[in-house]
């Protein structure tokens, strides 16, 4: 048996406890023990071509050219340009982002650039820390390629324009480059367990964001390697943390960190020009003995993953492997027209993925609620969707929802795979009198399979930004943003973005 046949027996075990998420880490540990010691397959063509790599990121990023890209690359960065923005607008309101703004206030680094909604300026590093925090803090960001794999991007990109009065036509380009390079770091272990227990917001933003910060810089070529070796050094992240604060930390340290390698990058700071495929380097260190392929860094101006890869903007601000579940209890809401005390039972089937994210417990805060079926299940039913409004303290005290939750099972379906960015889920729901109603969703909404609109999103960034500004405030950033890249200036911008 392989070790990739022993993980599938395990798969079939698993069951989502009452206390948290399925864990086999003992014995998926030790298989991933006995791969890490083996070397990746390498796909390169000759020992000459080892620097490949960074010399392809290198030429995307220098001859990077905003004229030449479809439209439809463009219209998309700009979506995700106004639903991250939306998102960081309202995560910073939240207690993660008052800690860490509480910590760079306490640094007191230079007022380069703006902190979103704090009159506090920072330094592009501190400000992209805690630009990058509000990103995420709701768990409500751009999905991409392998869960928020750029959620670092916008946030560090931003405090960098500011500092080098980048042009908007700069600053989504840099966007591009940057999302297309973090794709291509997913998709060189894509048949793999990439980063399996390593977050991708963390191991593959950092990367993204460095080389979106190399463009603003304007870095020459020979210093583009040093920075994306210097950000293969600091990625991080491990989802042990998820349902904490930490979480969010993740986006944060790795806008903070791409900056960083960009900054070290052109002021001569050194690094291994082959520091992601060479021997001891990113993808061998993180590929655990799994096949990787470089392929797709030959393909930067060809293939563009912002349309061609696996997306979804978020409609609910929690775990996004959880949507599926959440749009099967909606369907069933009408079903049970408010017959909750009749609810024996629901049992939720779940994919792989989502049985090692999810929980069945009542979660003690605000952060295990956005990755708990026990209490997203029972508020879809009785409330609805789950907005903003639902990661209350308030939702929290619900005595309806905390009545149901002991009701709810789950379990990982083999049928419905090892779940990714779109984890299929059934639910099985039994009354009191044996009636039955059963729901299954393959994709969630806002997946290229279910997109959402252009006014959906915008829907959303209103009810984002209503979090901490007026509406007249918010379509005026939203006027900026839907305008880009054609606008002359980002200036205007600016004073929108941070406290009046």
């Amino acid at each position: 048996m392989t070790d990739r046949d022993r993980t599938k027996a395990v798969d079939r075990r698993l069951f989502v406890g009452g206390t948290g998420a399925l864990t086999v880490l003992g014995i998926a540990g030790a298989a991933h023990a006995q791969t890490a010691k083996q070397e990746p397959k390498m796909q390169a063509k000759s020992a000459a071509n080892a620097m490949r790599v960074s010399h392809a990121i290198t030429q995307f990023v220098t001859g990077f050219d905003l004229s030449g890209v479809p439209q439809p690359v463009i219209a998309r960065a700009r979506m995700v340009l106004i639903d991250t923005i939306g998102v960081m607008l309202a995560g910073s309101h939240e207690e993660v982002s008052h800690l860490i703004v509480a910590m760079v206030k306490a640094e007191a680094s230079a007022p380069q650039a703006s902190i979103v909604q704090e009159s506090l300026r920072a330094s592009p590093q501190l400000a992209a820390l805690a630009n990058g925090v509000a990103a995420h803090a709701m768990d409500y960001d751009f999905t991409y390629m392998r869960a928020q794999a750029i959620a670092a991007l916008i946030p560090a990109i931003l405090p960098v324009a500011e500092a080098t009065a980048a042009s908007p036509a700069e600053i989504v380009s840099a966007f591009i480059i940057g999302a297309e390079v973090a794709a291509r770091v997913v998709r060189a272990d894509q048949d793999g367990p990439m980063f399996d227990g390593w977050h991708s917001t963390g191991m593959v933003g950092v990367i993204g964001a460095a080389a979106a910060c190399a463009r603003l810089m304007k870095l020459p070529a020979a210093a583009i390697p040093n920075a994306i070796g210097i950000a293969a050094s600091l990625a991080s992240g491990f989802t042990a943390n998820f349902a904490t604060m930490t979480k969010p930390l993740h986006a944060g340290n790795a806008a903070r960190n791409g900056v960083l390698a960009a900054t070290l990058a052109r002021a001569g700071y050194t690094a291994n020009p082959a520091a992601l495929e060479g021997r001891n380097g990113y993808f061998q260190s993180f590929a655990r003995g799994i096949d990787v392929k470089l392929d797709g860094f030959e393909d930067f101006g060809s293939r563009y993953d912002l349309v061609s890869g696996r997306y979804r903007f978020k409609p609910y601000p929690c775990g996004g492997l959880t949507h599926t579940t959440i749009e099967a209890a909606l369907a069933l809401r009408a079903r049970v027209a408010g017959r909750f005390d009749d609810i024996k039972s629901i049992h939720c089937g779940v994919s792989r993925a989502a049985g090692q994210r999810a929980s069945t417990a009542w979660p003690a805060d605000i952060e295990q609620a956005k990755f708990s079926v026990g209490f997203l299940v029972p508020y879809s039913l009785v409330h609805g969707a789950p907005r903003i409004a639902a990661f209350t303290a308030k939702a929290l005290l619900d005595e309806r929802l905390k009545a149901i939750q002991p009701k709810i099972t789950a379990a990982v379906d083999p049928e419905l795979g090892a779940g990714g960015d779109d984890s299929p889920a059934k639910l099985r729901m039994t009354m009191a009198d044996g009636q039955v109603f059963e729901e299954r969703r393959d994709f969630a909404t806002g997946s290229s399979k279910l997109p959402m609109s252009q006014a959906e999103l915008e829907d959303k960034f209103y009810d984002c930004a209503a979090q901490v500004i007026d509406k007249s405030r918010a379509a005026k950033i939203l006027s900026i943003l839907n305008d880009l890249p054609g606008r002359a200036s980002f200036v205007d911008f600016w004073p929108l973005f941070r406290k009046a």
